[in-house]
């Protein structure tokens, strides 16, 4: 048997405290995961907080209308799970703090009325019961007839899943009732035989309700620039042997990139910023999240927390580390939090360029991509001259909204000459 501490997620940037107004579940209670065990209200929202574990509530450790701090203990829930398997993240753990955030920007823009088409409910749901109205195309109309069984006539996240579950029953019925050519050339139209059907994983799911979430809410603008990175490369070759030797891991150019879009976001600090409503929120640290393939095909953004404070065999270590960890499966949660700016290394997939979604709520990303020799011309004392030289392109994709193209262009032009201008003498 194992103890899990449930405590108040981070509700929001600006959000410190939360005032509990329903407990859902009493000491001796089970619950399972996800399942809702308290709702808290703050200034901005009112929300669930859900259960990441199976188990029974041994204790509850704040009454009806007392304020709890963020990260505060709110309950204790046994469960059968070694503590070891309780303690230890998975990517699973990590797919429920990405739902979280998914949540509350849902909650950012939702407040607390229910909008769909336009319209207002007088009638509260909470931000979990709204998210799934949202996703499975449930109207105002439709979501104010469903019967609610939980505090004051509530509607649940069981209520929600039962009215979806007989809504398919409902529909599975009514073709059962048209005639079979028809039902044969609905199925002819969405399912050919040899087809597969493959369900999305659970992470899957979730990135790709953060991407639509992020194109909804952000105008992309692209900026371009190609780099000529022949210095780097010459000088990669030259240190990366005794480098590997001391420390026993490879040095590859990523440290060498992050390095350059930390000094640029330096110098232009505007591009460090989030987007709250019409509020600004300019950054005091810079933390660059690194875009990771797994194994599996999904895709997982650690972050290098103060990125301009490292060295460069600082970062190379952090940069190792995290991606090491990440397609192992064990990064923990507070490693893929807090993120302020976004870098994709697309150039380890053989591509050229792309346009890259901003990873809300951010307001930037950087695709990088791969290094190719090209005939160039270079300027010498004696005249131009052509010759090869190792190349690539910067794709930076950034909101509109709070980014001109002046500020997205030149950014980016100064993640290149840092690039370009690489010290050859230079010491990892």
């Amino acid at each position: 048997m194992a103890k899990y501490e449930l405590k108040l997620p981070q509700m929001g940037e600006s959000v410190a405290e939360a005032i509990v107004t329903n407990w859902l579940k009493k000491v001796g209670d089970t619950v399972e995961v996800d399942e809702g065990i308290v709702e808290v209200a703050t200034d901005k929202v009112d929300s669930e907080v859900p259960s990441e574990v199976s188990g029974v509530v041994v204790e509850l450790r704040f009454e009806v209308d007392q304020v709890v701090k963020i990260g505060e203990v709110m309950a204790i829930i046994e469960t059968e799970a070694s503590a070891e398997a309780v303690a230890t993240p998975t990517v699973e753990t990590t797919a429920k703090v990405i739902e979280k955030e998914i949540e509350q920007l849902q909650q950012n823009v939702t407040k607390t009325d229910v909008v769909v088409s336009g319209l207002k409910s007088d009638r509260f749901y909470s931000p979990l019961v709204k998210s799934i109205a949202q996703k499975e195309g449930i109207s105002l109309q439709e979501l104010d007839q469903i019967k609610g069984t939980g505090a004051d006539n509530r509607v649940t996240k069981n209520d929600m899943l039962s009215y979806l579950e007989n809504r398919e029953k409902q529909t599975v019925n009514r073709s059962a009732e048209l005639p079979q050519n028809k039902v044969a050339e609905v199925k002819a139209t969405s399912f050919q035989k040899g087809d597969e059907r493959i369900e999305m994983s659970r992470m899957g799911k979730l990135i790709a309700e953060h991407m639509v979430h992020s194109k909804h809410t952000s105008p992309h603008v692209q900026s371009f620039t190609e780099v000529d990175v022949t210095r780097i490369w010459n000088w990669r070759n030259k240190v990366k042997k005794a480098f590997e030797a001391q420390e026993g891991e490879k040095f590859t150019f990523t440290p060498i990139f992050m390095e350059a879009v930390a000094k640029a976001l330096k110098d232009y600090p505007m591009m460090n910023i989030s987007l709250e409503g019409t509020t600004i929120i300019k950054k005091k640290n810079i933390n660059i999240g690194m875009a990771t393939a797994l194994p599996d095909g999904n895709l997982i953004v650690p972050v290098i927390k103060n990125a301009d404070q490292l060295n460069l065999r600082g970062m190379t270590k952090v940069v190792n580390d995290l991606a090491k960890r990440a397609r192992a499966n064990q990064l923990k949660p507070d490693e893929i939090k807090d993120g302020t700016y976004t870098v994709t290394n697309i150039g380890s997939f053989g591509n050229v360029f792309g346009t890259p979604i901003i990873n809300q709520p951010q307001v930037g990303i950087l695709a990088i991509g791969a290094i190719r020799k090209t005939p160039a011309v270079i300027e010498t004392p004696e005249g131009d001259v052509i010759g090869i030289r190792y190349k690539m392109m910067l794709s930076h994709s950034y909101d509109h909204r709070v980014v001109n193209g002046a500020l997205g262009g030149m950014f980016v032009q100064r993640v290149g000459e840092y690039l370009e201008n690489w010290d050859m003498n230079r010491d990892i």
